[in-house]
């Protein structure tokens, strides 16, 4: 399904993990009553490895990123179709929260809602977590499913 422009979105990061599935079974029936358009988004870390790349062409590390987020997106889209929800995926390479909150348009009342593993305080303070910093870096409301 393509995109209109400068429409409304919701945005939810999928990872293939069962925490992005609820959120997006949220987002799901949000859509409906908010008359937006729901934009599914996987990020793939970048390869840095000066090695990998003297040996691999960029069309490969492309192609590998490209089949790599389409396993992630794979439950969601079988869900989503199953239930009749329209919805845009794309797959994007780089630091998750950077891509996700990049993704979400403040211009165009975009929001995000997304999973989180439900790691407790202690744990987000040690470790960190997409949600938090995605929740930090967002200019778009956020909604975090556990």
């Amino acid at each position: 399904m393509t995109a209109t422009p400068n429409a409304r979105k919701i945005v939810v990061p999928i990872d293939g993990s069962e925490n992005a599935l609820r959120a997006l079974q949220v987002a799901a029936a949000r859509c409906h009553l908010v008359g937006a358009q729901l934009h599914l988004v996987n990020v793939q870390p970048p390869i840095t490895s000066g090695n990998v790349r003297m040996f691999v062409s960029q069309e490969m590390i492309h192609r590998y990123h490209e089949e790599e987020g389409e396993k992630a997106l794979a439950s969601a889209r079988q869900m989503l179709t199953a239930i009749k929800v329209p919805f845009v995926a794309v797959v994007k390479v780089g630091h998750p929260f950077e891509e996700v909150t990049n993704y979400a348009d403040p211009a165009t009342g975009d929001e995000i809602v997304m999973g989180t593993r439900g790691m407790g305080s202690v744990g987000n303070l040690v470790l960190g977590s997409v949600a938090t910093k995605v929740i930090h870096a967002a200019r778009v409301p956020v909604t975090v499913v556990k």
